[in-house]
């Protein structure tokens, strides 16, 4: 089975990614460890996309589709794969589907793990961290005995700045935009299903296993 996992950031992508990896026995393959792999690896491709990362440039689409095929095409790959992260955008998409078509594969479906989003803004703005020992807390789904105060140590709890409402706001906005043009796309093809975040976790699971089943070898 080839996937392709798609969520907002708090919508409980890296919960499901480990569970599908464990039930379906299919590599999780993302964009970061795709890149650190290659560029470790020192692949033709590899030392291509470091140079442009160096400089702090975008890595252009044809090197990055490359390294996501020299990825799919090894030996683990064979049963399926579980991408997250790329494609980013439609050209992404585009380029994938071709480079897939050559190799006599596509994708079987795209998962994306909805989430409304004042729940993910209640979720991502929720954290507090220990200024001393670096716990970690959320004031809904796992908080402190005593308010601002850590369990372990006593020290003062604080938000990361980038956990503030209005941070958060704009990358979710960034981000819903950015996917629209993808569901879209996917959604053209049939091929996208829609799974409910909001449920308990391993609710959200038992759905992804149901729609699965399937293709389940």
């Amino acid at each position: 089975m080839n996937l392709i996992l798609m969520g907002l950031p708090g919508a409980g992508k890296g919960t499901q990614a480990e569970k599908i990896v464990d039930e379906f026995h299919i590599p999780h393959i993302s964009t970061g460890d795709m890149f650190r792999a290659a560029i470790k690896d020192e692949t033709q491709l590899g030392i291509k996309a470091k140079s442009f990362m160096d400089k702090g440039e975008l890595v252009p689409d044809e090197v990055t589709i490359g390294i996501v095929r020299e990825r799919i095409e090894k030996e683990d790959c064979i049963k399926g794969f579980l991408l997250d992260g790329f494609p980013r955008t439609v050209p992404q998409a585009e380029a994938l589907d071709h480079m897939l078509n050559e190799m006599n594969r596509k994708i079987d479906f795209v998962i994306h793990i909805d989430v409304d989003k004042d729940i993910l803004l209640q979720r991502l703005t929720g954290r507090r961290i220990c200024k001393q020992c670096g716990a970690t807390y959320h004031l809904i789904f796992n908080p402190p005995t005593s308010v601002g105060e850590c369990d372990k140590c006593g020290g003062e709890l604080y938000q990361r700045a980038d956990d503030n409402e209005e941070t958060v706001n704009t990358r979710l906005e960034v981000n819903i935009k950015q996917t629209k043009p993808l569901m879209d796309y996917y959604g053209s093809q049939d091929i996208l299903r829609t799974i409910n975040g909001e449920q308990e976790i391993s609710n959200v699971f038992s759905d992804i296993e149901q729609l699965l089943g399937g293709l389940k070898r």
